[in-house]
């Protein structure tokens, strides 16, 4: 049998190898890429569950805290002082009444400060846009502890 005639006979087995390696390898960087961001969110989240205790709120769950914001903080970084935002965020710091009861009221300084620490764990360069945002927003001491 001539080197010719047994290397295209076999053809098919040296291309179903390449593929297999090429998929192997492929397989190989995406959950290696996973590992390293689930790494990346359990240690933002436990940040993020250490700093909240220690400015006296309570411990949020870790799964949770990680699903939600990810490694990038996810809906909470995104632009957080836009208009549209903070105007939801405003309306959502309503007395709870519907339609013509609905009214305004003194948001908690305690619930804008939580906020302000997931954006210092998360996405530290978006707080100075924030804090402008705030300067605005007419906050106290309207919860019992």
């Amino acid at each position: 049998m001539s080197p010719t005639r047994f290397a295209s006979e076999h053809k098919v087995v040296y291309w179903g190898s390449i593929l297999i390696l090429i998929a192997l390898a492929v397989t190989g960087l995406i959950r290696y890429e996973s590992v390293t961001r689930n790494n990346e969110t359990l240690s933002k989240a436990t940040q993020l569950q250490e700093e909240l205790v220690r400015a006296g709120y309570p411990s949020p769950d870790t799964d949770t805290v990680e699903r939600l914001l990810g490694t990038d903080g996810g809906q909470v970084c995104e632009e957080p002082g836009n208009a549209l935002k903070t105007a939801l965020w405003k309306i959502q710091q309503s007395n709870g009444a519907a339609g013509p009861g609905q009214r305004p009221v003194i948001s908690d300084t305690r619930a804008v400060e939580a906020e302000r620490i997931v954006l210092q764990v998360y996405c530290p360069e978006e707080l100075p846009e924030f804090e402008d945002e705030l300067e605005e927003l007419k906050t106290d001491g309207t919860v019992r502890r």
